[in-house]
């Protein structure tokens, strides 16, 4: 049979070669595969984030389900530059705190002001909103030009914001009743009520609340030269950092400015934590800011 194959020792050997060298090598790549397989997991998994949703325009419900706000665009602007998916949901402010901490979630898109006793507990990104007070009253009501003028009235606020506890501080020196509700929106509500003379909230809370309600007006404002940010736990660096990052580039191409325009109608000042950024990562001169420069990579 002259054309059937003949057979040779070396050729024989050098297929049996190939065969073992083709097994060993897909199974080391099945085996690196295999190792890999968490840690694809791990970068895919969402993070999980909340926020008061009564909070508006920070956060409100939508009609057709899930959230909106001036907070929800910025945190999704952050998911898209970092690659990673953020879960929000809504809850209550007064437990958002204790459910970050006990590890519910990753960190938290509400707006919480940076003090020196919460940075003690919590691990901040730099500020993206200067968090002034403002006092909302029915427009018919006395004009306020400073917090004499709120001596011994009953003020409304939400439970557990930075709010009341700057009303309960100087309840005994300016003698006004607190009154503390679960949501700013019910505090302006007691207003609208007539079960309040005046509610506090922040400068952005209020100028929406005005907006939509021509009964009452932005009586007064007082600033506290602080700022908002999103907390972490303090174990929580790398994704601090990372979420910074991004944060930082949003500021530095304008879309931070964009999405405040969009839902508070003005430009942020000039100067203000919304347009500034600030060295280091964290919340300069509090507990956790890292004071380490580093280049922005947008």
């Amino acid at each position: 049979m002259p054309n059937s194959p003949q057979f040779s020792p070396a050729r024989s050997f050098d297929m049996s070669y190939r065969r073992t060298f083709l097994s060993k090598t897909l199974a080391g790549v099945a085996a690196l595969a295999l190792t890999a397989l968490p840690v694809l997991a791990e970068d895919a998994k969402p993070l999980r984030s909340a926020i008061d949703s009564t909070f508006a325009p920070h956060a409100m419900p939508k009609i057709e389900g899930g959230l909106e706000g001036f907070n929800i665009d910025v945190v999704q602007e952050i998911s898209k530059r970092i690659g990673q998916p953020i879960e929000v949901e809504g809850a209550q402010f007064a437990g958002l705190i204790p459910a970050l901490q006990a590890g519910t979630y990753d960190f938290l898109t509400a707006v919480v002001t940076i003090t020196p006793e919460r940075a003690e507990q919590l691990l901040f990104m730099e500020g993206f909103v200067d968090a002034d007070y403002a006092f909302v009253t029915l427009k018919d009501a006395a004009p306020i030009t400073s917090l004499d003028d709120l001596k011994g009235k009953k003020i409304a606020v939400q439970k557990g914001s930075i709010y009341e506890k700057f009303l309960n501080d100087k309840a005994a020196e300016m003698g006004w009743e607190v009154t503390s509700f679960a949501t700013s929106t019910d505090g302006i509500q007691a207003v609208i009520a007539g079960r309040a003379d005046a509610s506090i909230s922040a400068n952005t809370v209020v100028a929406w609340a005005v907006k939509n309600n021509p009964r009452l007006t932005n009586a007064y404002v007082y600033e506290t030269g602080m700022v908002w940010s999103m907390p972490f736990r303090h174990d929580s660096v790398a994704l601090r950092d990372k979420m910074e990052g991004a944060l930082e580039c949003m500021k530095h191409d304008g879309t931070l400015t964009k999405i405040y325009e969009h839902w508070f109608g003005v430009p942020p000042k000039a100067g203000s934590s919304t347009v500034t950024i600030f060295p280091g990562y964290g919340a300069p001169g509090t507990p956790g800011y890292d004071a380490t420069p580093h280049e922005l990579k947008c």
